[in-house]
Order: structure tokens, then C-alpha cells, then sequence
């Protein structure tokens, strides 16, 4: 089965709207776009080009879909994350599109968790490598609620943004989690890699527990 992993920016506080700039998504008034950018340094490319390349399709939701389809055929050629997300096979869960021009994208039908079961099942083109999705915030919900994140690849940001979208929403299941992997830029972005690990496990704690 392909593993999907969801990588994400957040702030310190666990907004994930809008880190890439001030209209990428004003719902709700946000007006904090652009919060990652200043922290973007040769280092922290240097990471995301790693796991971009690394990715054998990618799922995204309309509004990423919208950003990334104006943005990346823009690329030069030898563009390492550009190159790879231009070509690597894509699919759009959105209700509102009903074609995608994007080269190498396919608009995915019916249920939307029934159908990206189904990519984790088959493979793409008999091939069990990874699904990554980035940004789609309100298709990580939905993935989130139907339990078919493998891994969380996290960013976390030195900034409070205050109100916005959250990475996890009110609607998140409960679930425990496994550290593979920390490390940090140089401009003091944590980046944490967490595999799920079964069912959240409960405790108690104090002195007369021997917990303490």
C-alpha cells in the first residue's frame, strides 16, 4: 500500500492559512499571508526539495490546485521542485472543478475518501511510492477524519499568526503518534516527522501514582 504524507507549514500557534503570501487566502479576513516566507532560508529549500522530489504523486485540493497550476509551469526548466511538480502525477479532489488543465492532473470522482483509498490501494502505474499533499487545508480535514494520513511532516514556524485555519480542526480524531524524525533550520523552523501509531494512550500522574 502507498504511504500518503501530509507536509504542512504552521505557526506556533497551529495556523496553516496562507504561509506563501498575502492573497493566497483571505477566508475569514486573514490577513497574515506570507507569515513562512521571511523564514525561508537556502537550508529549509534546499529540505523541501529533498521531499518534493522524493514524491511519486501528489493530491491537493481546489484552492492549492488554483495556486499551484498558476504558479509552477512558470518554473525555468532546471528547477528542482519545479520540475518534479510539473511532472509527477497529481490529483485534484475538488467539488466545484469539473476539468483540470494542469499537465499529468486527473480530477478524482465520487467520494473523496473512497477515492484516495482506492490510489493508496492500486499504486500508480503498479508502483507503491509515496502521496504527498501540500497546503489543502480542508482536504487534510477529511483525510484526517477517515484516518488516511500515514505520516505528518510538520513545519513549525517561530510567528503567532493569532486566528486562521488549523492543521488540526475541531473535527480530529483522536489517534497516538510515533516521532521518526526532528531537525531544525537555521532560521529556527522545527521540522518533525510523526508516523501514526495506533490508539492514543491514557494515563494518570502524581506523587501517588509513583508518576511523578
Amino acid at each position: 500500500m502507498r504511504k500518503l504524507m501530509v507536509t504542512t507549514f504552521v505557526s506556533l500557534d497551529g495556523v496553516m492559512q496562507a504561509p506563501g503570501g498575502s492573497d493566497e487566502d483571505r477566508d475569514g479576513g486573514f490577513e497574515h499571508g506570507g507569515w513562512s516566507v521571511p523564514h525561508f532560508g537556502a537550508d529549509l529549500i534546499e529540505r523541501m526539495t529533498t521531499v518534493v522530489r522524493r514524491a511519486d504523486a501528489l493530491l491537493v485540493g481546489r484552492r492549492t490546485y488554483d495556486i499551484f497550476a498558476a504558479t509552477w509551469p512558470l518554473a525555468e526548466a532546471d528547477d528542482p521542485i519545479g520540475s518534479k511538480m510539473n511532472s509527477v502525477r497529481k490529483y485534484v479532489a475538488s467539488r466545484t472543478l469539473d476539468t483540470v488543465a494542469w499537465q499529468n492532473s486527473t480530477l478524482l470522482t465520487g467520494d473523496v475518501a473512497d477515492a484516495v483509498r482506492a490510489l493508496k490501494q492500486e499504486g500508480d502505474g503498479g508502483e507503491g511510492g509515496e502521496i504527498q499533499v501540500h497546503g489543502s487545508g480542508d482536504l487534510i480535514q477529511t483525510l484526517i477524519e477517515h484516518d488516511l494520513v500515514d505520516e505528518f511532516q510538520v513545519l513549525v514556524f517561530p510567528v503567532l499568526v493569532g486566528s486562521g485555519k488549523r492543521l488540526f480542526g475541531r473535527g480530529t480524531v483522536p489517534a497516538g503518534l510515533k516521532l521518526l524524525d526532528t531537525a531544525k533550520s537555521d532560521s529556527g523552523v522545527v521540522i518533525s516527522t510523526y508516523a501514526r501509531a495506533g490508539k492514543v494512550e491514557y494515563g494518570a500522574m502524581g506523587p501517588e501514582t509513583g508518576n511523578w
